[in-house]
């Protein structure tokens, strides 16, 4: 079996692919340079206050207010696109708000956008 690695979207995979057949090419292989490990995350800090989950899967296109900003039970806080749709996310109470994503990342349902306190 041989071992590929694929960079799909800035994401690495390593993938083993079976040789078929019983001649094999006695061709020298050049294999590509692996791609470095990813650094490993920081232990997440605990989470204190009412969590913004995403509702569905999509792309953080723009936060609407600013990192610790003073916002509103039902301000829209950033704008998730989905389906070719902008979709305004609101906050769920009034406090403080936490990003916890960066504009440009794609989410999946019950990611952790931000935290208002």
């Amino acid at each position: 079996m041989r071992k590929f690695i694929i960079t799909i979207e800035g994401k690495s995979y390593e993938v083993g692919v079976e040789e078929v057949g019983a001649e094999q090419s006695a061709a020298p292989v050049i294999a590509a340079p692996a791609a470095p490990a990813a650094p490993a995350a920081a232990p997440a800090a605990p989470v204190s206050g009412e969590k913004l989950l995403s509702p569905f899967p999509g792309l953080i296109k723009k936060f609407l207010v600013e990192e610790g900003a003073s916002v509103k039970k039902d301000q829209p806080v950033l704008v998730l696109e989905a389906m070719k749709m902008d979709n305004d996310i609101t906050a769920p109470c009034d406090g403080k708000i936490s990003f916890k994503t960066a504009v440009g990342s794609n989410v999946e349902t019950n990611t952790l956008l931000a935290v208002i306190g």
